[in-house]
């Protein structure tokens, strides 16, 4: 049974919660994901400053 995400280093920019995970290898990801309502926002990034460029950057399109 794989283990579920688990999210450190979470940071909250506006609507955009950025956070650092291992993915089911071992790498480390960092992923951008929007919580406002109808914005299906969501990417991956190898580098947290991409990921926090990202989340300063997003405009909520829903």
């Amino acid at each position: 049974m794989a283990r579920p995400n688990r999210f450190t280093n979470v940071l909250r920019v506006g609507p955009v919660q950025v956070g650092t995970h291992h993915d089911g290898r071992g790498r480390t990801k960092h992923t951008a994901a929007c919580t406002a309502p109808g914005c299906n926002f969501s990417a991956d990034y190898l580098d947290r400053s991409a990921a926090e460029l990202a989340a300063r950057t997003h405009r909520c399109n829903p």
